[in-house]
Order: structure tokens, then C-alpha cells, then sequence
């Protein structure tokens, strides 16, 4: 018996009834010869661990554009956090750590630069969704458009993570909580380093019931998570801790992600990912080969491909490829 194997028993012993399993996994498009070693989901959290897209969003912006300061969360610090929620709560629920791992790993990978400022205005030319470009990403951009070949679990956790997703496996259920607590809980520590807001600021009956601080608010939600729903075929929250929460991401978008003071520059980003969505739909030539050999091969619209090419894109390669584009060299200068 393989290791793989030997794991793969443990899961079926120890794994609640309601776990994702490995050994029955609906598996890969393309049919692989099993790792003697990892089991498929802990081999899909690898491959994504490893792909450019997942190095990439160390340079992405999470809420605050180009910050200054070397504190504020970017995509990638916020991807590590939604993990390790996800990891905790499906420990502690006796589900499936890896396929949680993999699907928090790789859940905004096809985030554009500038947050859900450059999101908007991808849609706004294109019809544009991060979830749906993160599951484009693993399918078809990566690996010179082989893509990762993911099992089906990983991939339905990916697409279906946001707010109105409805992911199959409870693993995926964690993944789609564990995002909203991570944000509410960063976004407020960042908003507080950038002098946004205070912690006195945060409405008295929101703090009494999550608590005065991100560490008490974090192990709240956490906490209130695992007891709701162990032995459940479900993942939820307290009716309470749950409104708490929609309260105080009510909140967060009155005082953070709508504040000028923080959302001030949003107006540029908008801007610039616009024109350059306008210059490369005109100019496809100014692409890289392999996008421009997307577009003779009619593999898909070409709009499509050139949101692929700008959503790949990091906040600072944006930021330069606009200079290239618009501004005269001798202004550089």
C-alpha cells in the first residue's frame, strides 16, 4: 500500500460522514496517474502554491491602492489568512484540510490589479468576475494554457466562493465564510493603521457581541462557526454573531470602502484599466505571442483575452504598461 493509500484510509476512519473525500473525488478532465505520495487534493494545493498567478498577487491590491506603508495586506497576505481560517475550521469540523487549503489558495487568482476597482471596470467593458476568471485561470491560462488540471471539488470551491456562490462540498461552504471573516477583520486593522477609523468607532452592540479588538472578533466568528455546525451537513453562524456580521460589513462600506480618504485614487484605477482594455482590444499586437496566438486561433473572444492578459497583470506592471502606452517619453524624463 502507497502512502497516498495509507492517507487516504485515515481519511476514510477519521473524516466526519459529511468530509469531502479523496479516494472519491469526480476527479480531473484529464485523467492522471495517481502520486504515490499525496493524495488529489493536497496535490491540487500544491500545484497551486506553485503557479505564477498565486506569486502575482503579492502584488495586488486588497483595499488600499499602492499603499505606503509595508503593513497593509495585499491579495496574497489576504489569501494566507482565508486559509488559515479554512484550515482551522475544517480541522476542528473533521473535514477535508486539503481541499479547504486548495480551495482558499486558490480563490482569487484571477483577481485584476486594483482590487474590485479594476474588477468593475473590467465588467463594466466586459463582463468581467474574479471568481470566473480565478476558475479560467486554473483551467486554461496557466502551465502555457494547459492549465492545472484540478479535480472538480477544488474547482466548484473556486467558482462559487463569493457571497451569492453556492459550493457542494462543505469544504468549499468553509472557504466562502472563511473569506468574509478574513476581510471584515483585516480590512478593519488596515483601515485603523491608515487612519481611517478607530476601534471606538465601531458601533457598541457589534463589539459586544464579536468583541473590541480582531483578536476577539477572529475567535468569535471562528469559534461560532465550529460550534454551529458540528455534526451538520452544513456550514453556519449563530443567528446573532451572524447579523453582528452583515451589521459591521454594513458598516465597513460606510466607513472604509465608500471613504474618499481610502477610496480617493479608486476613480484613476478605473481609469486606467479602462484605456488599457480600450488600447489592447485596438492594438492586440501590443500583447505578448501567446495572447496574440490566442486571438488567431479564435479560441475565444478577443475581448476575452485581453481581460486575461490586463487581469493577470500586478498593480505595478499596469501602472508601467500605462506609462509605455500613454505617457510621452520625454515627460519621463
Amino acid at each position: 500500500m502507497t502512502i497516498r493509500e495509507q492517507l487516504e484510509e485515515r481519511e476514510l476512519e477519521y473524516l466526519s460522514p459529511y468530509a469531502a473525500r479523496s479516494r472519491e473525488s469526480k476527479g480531473r478532465e484529464k485523467e492522471e496517474t495517481e502520486c504515490d505520495i499525496r493524495p488529489v487534493f493536497q496535490r491540487d494545493r500544491d500545484r497551486i502554491l506553485h503557479c505564477k498567478a498565486f506569486r502575482r498577487l503579492r502584488q495586488k491590491t486588497q483595499v488600499f491602492l499602492l499603499p505606503d506603508g509595508d503593513h497593509y495586506r495585499t491579495r496574497l497576505t489576504h489569501t494566507l489568512e482565508v486559509s488559515q481560517n479554512a484550515r482551522t475550521i475544517a480541522k476542528a469540523l473533521r473535514l477535508n484540510e486539503d481541499l479547504a487549503e486548495a480551495i482558499a489558495l486558490g480563490h482569487d487568482l484571477g483577481h485584476t490589479p486594483f482590487g474590485h476597482a479594476g474588477e468593475r471596470a473590467l465588467n463594466k467593458v466586459y463582463h468581467f468576475e474574479h471568481n470566473v476568471q480565478s476558475l479560467r485561470v486554473v483551467e486554461c491560462l496557466e502551465r502555457h494554457g494547459r492549465g492545472l488540471n484540478l479535480t472538480w471539488e477544488v474547482r466548484d470551491g473556486i467558482l462559487n466562493h463569493k457571497t451569492a456562490g453556492h459550493p457542494v462540498t462543505l469544504e468549499g461552504c468553509v472557504v466562502r465564510l472563511s473569506d468574509k471573516i478574513a476581510y471584515i477583520n483585516h480590512d478593519i486593522d488596515d483601515a485603523t493603521r491608515g487612519g481611517i477609523l478607530t476601534e471606538d468607532e465601531i458601533p457598541k452592540e457589534i463589539q459586544r457581541v464579536l468583541g473590541a479588538s480582531g483578536k476577539e472578533r477572529l475567535d468569535t466568528m471562528v469559534h461560532d462557526v465550529i460550534v454551529n455546525s458540528m455534526e451538520r451537513p452544513e456550514i453556519r453562524m449563530s443567528g446573532e454573531v451572524s447579523q453582528a456580521m452583515m451589521d459591521l460589513r454594513k458598516f465597513m462600506f460606510k466607513n472604509v470602502y465608500l471613504n474618499p480618504k481610502a477610496k480617493g485614487e479608486e476613480m484613476k484605477a478605473v481609469h486606467l484599466v479602462r484605456q488599457l482594455f480600450e488600447y489592447y482590444a485596438e492594438h492586440p499586437e501590443g500583447m505578448p505571442e501567446k495572447y496574440q496566438s490566442a486571438i488567431r486561433a479564435g479560441k475565444c473572444e478577443k475581448e476575452q483575452i485581453v481581460c486575461d492578459f490586463i487581469a493577470g497583470m500586478t498593480d505595478h506592471y499596469a501602472v508601467m504598461k500605462y506609462g509605455e502606452i500613454f505617457v510621452p517619453q520625454a515627460w519621463k524624463n
